[in-house]
């Protein structure tokens, strides 16, 4: 039997809060990367210092955390809760859904007081008033679902006179990745639409032209024209390459089609 060790401590970090005006210290001694994991909710605590190493005695003063991308875009905003203010330690709770739609990088983050009279005191990484301090937010832990694919458009196809019927482009099932039971997800955004969307697909290894290519029809979904949510469509299959077809035009009636293989 092999034992690993897993540690359950707290994430502290220590900040300063000028308050004297003059360097006490001649190295950084506090700045260091925080880790940040999507897929779960991460606590972060703060404590509060001044530039003899004291703690601050926060007296009412609440702490406020923001996080900065790489385009120096505001991405998280929370207010800290206080956990003693004597001892100035605050914490921060960075939930799964606020780095939801961010992508694994490097965040830049800053803490400052809000005073009882409104007024915002800047603290600092370390004594040489160094502000900005480093979130990786990793997304290793919990990978979470995969992006789903986009479709947009249809038109009809080479040599068909009237338009009768519309095919979306070709997307790769991506058979090498899916098992013999690979589940399929569609959702299609309907405006009004009235119509089958029929789901085809190909045991092709490579799509050469329209003509040169035998497609299945996988699932059919009508619609009358009053759906008001997203229609949901799920098979499965080992399949290389998936279409969709719209029995009537659906220029403005069918917004997008969002799939997951």
């Amino acid at each position: 039997m092999q034992l690993t060790p897993r540690y359950l401590v707290k994430n502290r970090t220590l900040i300063i809060s000028n308050e004297v005006g003059f360097v006490t210290e001649y190295r950084p001694v506090y700045q260091r990367e925080l880790q940040v994991y999507r897929g779960i909710d991460n606590v972060l605590e703060f404590q509060v210092l001044n530039a003899d190493q004291k703690p601050v005695h926060l007296n009412g003063r609440q702490a406020k955390f923001v996080a900065f991308d790489s385009h120096k875009n505001l991405v998280i905003e929370h207010m800290a809760e206080t956990i003693n203010s004597n001892k100035g330690l605050v914490k921060v709770t960075i939930t799964d859904n606020d780095v939801l739609n961010i992508k694994q990088q490097y965040l830049h983050y800053n803490v400052y007081l809000i005073n009882t009279d409104d007024t915002r005191t800047l603290t600092y990484t370390d004594e040489h008033f160094n502000a900005n301090a480093v979130i990786y937010l990793n997304s290793q832990a919990f990978p979470g679902p995969r992006a789903s694919i986009e479709l947009e458009r249809f038109q009809a196809p080479s040599g068909t006179n009237g338009n009768t019927e519309y095919i979306s482009e070709a997307i790769s099932a991506e058979p090498g990745v899916n098992g013999n039971e690979a589940i399929h997800t569609a959702a299609i955004y309907s405006d009004g639409y009235i119509g089958d969307i029929v789901i085809e697909a190909t045991l092709e290894n490579q799509i050469v032209g329209e003509s040169v290519v035998e497609w299945t029809e996988i699932a059919r979904v009508t619609f009358d024209g009053t759906e008001e949510d997203p229609v949901p469509v799920n098979f499965t299959g080992v399949l290389s390459y998936i279409r969709f077809r719209a029995t009537a035009n659906p220029s403005e009636t069918i917004e997008k089609i969002l799939i997951r293989n």
